[in-house]
């Protein structure tokens, strides 16, 4: 006999499974053809915009939007303790656009934006694809903007400047399972500055200018910036307490002196950033366009950059990272980089790090794989950082996936997935971390890491470590998979 506990139980993995939204009592509608005067938000009667939405919906409501492209500004605002999520019904068919800032939270707090396409609406924008910053009261006060929540959207195309900068004083910012692509000129796809508690992570960055009819000019920066651009102006002085965990970066097209992430860039006379922590990324050097570094830190200080993988050709003027100082920083303190996998396949990397001895007072350097495709990992005595500082080296293959066939994923509208096949920003995800960033499962990786140095989980959010010691790189090898409907049911 089938008892209600397993009745219930089976229920809730099929709903979990269901990829149809469950409606409740709470859930509110938005739809291309609504009206915000004439309609009431029920399913029957849509208002037309998400900002009105917001501006009439109680605590803890959902707001569906339907397929269709909503075209002018939205506005992100209310104060919801319980929390607000805007969602699209179906992933990535609600399209956002306009001709300005596409998306503000000034004075929100408590709202998730979920499954969105969002973009300029085409050359001649105004600056920034969305902003969030804190308006509310005046700076340093205990009314701020703050968690607010941007997940499983495309945020692409930003005609003039960033795809997302959060910036003035906002906090408790979740970025999570996004994926970004092609910002312009020399901006971000995020420009995290002068604020604190932000967590990036579950994304995938990329540029393919050409996919979107646009000429790559390779003048574009890094893909992540963590810097404070204002000093006092706002709450804070250095933006802090920042991860960035759990990403996948590929197919650089932008500047020679630019990054994946680069943490500070202005120049400033503090700290442009403290407590920073990029863990269990992985770093694709799929790309013919030469970078600066795949990582950079610019007057910085507490920065830990640990278990990630950075491979492939990746023609860059340093393979691992820059560390430096511009204008009036202070010289970085304190920059640590344990357990990760530096690997060149093709033997091309000719400069390990650019450090100058006299811009860096203290780092960490231990436990790391270093690979150059069976050639001398190189050295140079005018870099104050070099392989041989690391006193647990592993000069080991970690036998990584060919980069060679890898497709930009960028989002196909018209046949609704993605230029790789995947349907999801979550398979996409997936699809990257199994072709690129699995190591071989007998070689030298495989409980290797560092012990006091480890992170809690990989690159996969799987624990570490599954065997005797965690594993070097993002990616916990030997950890068992979980897969279909109830991996999802364990993820939440």
């Amino acid at each position: 006999m089938l008892t209600g506990k397993f009745l219930t139980g089976l229920l809730a993995i099929m709903l979990a499974c269901s990829q149809v939204p469950v409606v409740s009592a709470r859930d509110f509608y938005v739809a291309a053809t609504g009206s915000d005067t004439g309609g009431d938000g029920s399913s029957g009667q849509p208002w037309a915009t998400i900002t009105h939405a917001l501006d009439n919906v109680a605590d803890g409501s959902r707001i569906l939007v339907r397929p269709g492209t909503y075209n002018g500004q939205v506005r992100l605002r209310g104060t919801f303790s319980e929390g607000v999520t805007v969602r699209s019904q179906q992933p990535y068919q609600a399209m956002l656009r306009h001709s300005e800032t596409v998306v503000r939270c000034f004075y929100g707090q408590g709202i998730a934006l979920e499954g969105f396409d969002i973009a300029h609406s085409g050359s001649g924008a105004g600056a920034l694809v969305i902003q969030v910053q804190d308006l509310i009261g005046e700076p340093g006060g205990e009314n701020y903007v703050n968690r607010i929540t941007f997940r499983n959207n495309i945020l692409h195309d930003a005609y003039n400047n960033d795809i997302l900068k959060i910036n003035n004083g906002a906090a408790e910012i979740l970025v999570e399972g996004n994926l970004f692509y092609n910002q312009e000129g020399s901006d971000e796809h995020m420009d995290i500055n002068s604020v604190r508690d932000v967590v990036v992570q579950d994304n995938v960055f990329f540029n393919d200018f050409a996919g979107s009819g646009r000429s790559n000019d390779n003048d574009t920066s890094s893909y992540i910036v963590i810097k404070d651009s204002n000093g006092s102006s706002d709450s804070y002085i250095g933006s802090s307490d920042i991860t960035v965990r759990r990403n996948v970066f590929l197919n650089w097209e932008g500047s020679t002196g630019a990054n994946f992430v680069l943490v500070g860039e202005d120049g400033k006379d503090y700290f442009e950033a403290r407590r920073v922590l990029v863990e269990n990324n992985l770093m694709l050097g799929n790309a013919t366009n030469v970078m600066r570094a795949p990582f950079g830190v610019k007057g910085g200080r507490d920065i830990t950059f640990r278990h990630n993988t950075v491979a492939g050709d990746l023609p860059a003027l340093a393979f691992a990272f820059r560390l430096n100082t511009e204008g009036a920083n202070p010289a970085n303190e304190n920059i640590q980089f344990y357990n990760n996998i530096w690997s060149d396949p093709n033997g091309s990397m000719d400069d390990f790090s650019d450090t100058p001895p006299d811009e860096t007072a203290s780092f960490a350097l231990k436990n790391n794989l270093y690979a150059n495709g069976g050639n001398d990992i190189p050295a140079s005595t005018q870099d104050k950082i070099n392989y041989t500082d690391d006193p647990d080296p592993i000069l080991a293959d970690p036998v990584l996936g060919s980069q060679d066939a890898m497709v930009p994923p960028r989002w196909i509208p018209d046949a609704g997935r993605f230029a790789d096949g995947s349907e999801t920003i979550r398979e996409v995800f997936l699809r990257l971390v199994d072709l690129y960033g699995k190591p071989d499962a007998a070689g030298p990786v495989i409980d290797a890491a560092n012990a006091a140095e480890a992170a809690s989980e990989d690159i996969l959010k799987r624990p570490r470590p599954a065997g005797a010691a965690a594993d070097v790189g993002a990616m916990e090898i030997s950890a068992p998979t979980n897969t279909g409907c109830f991996l999802l049911l364990l993820e939440n």
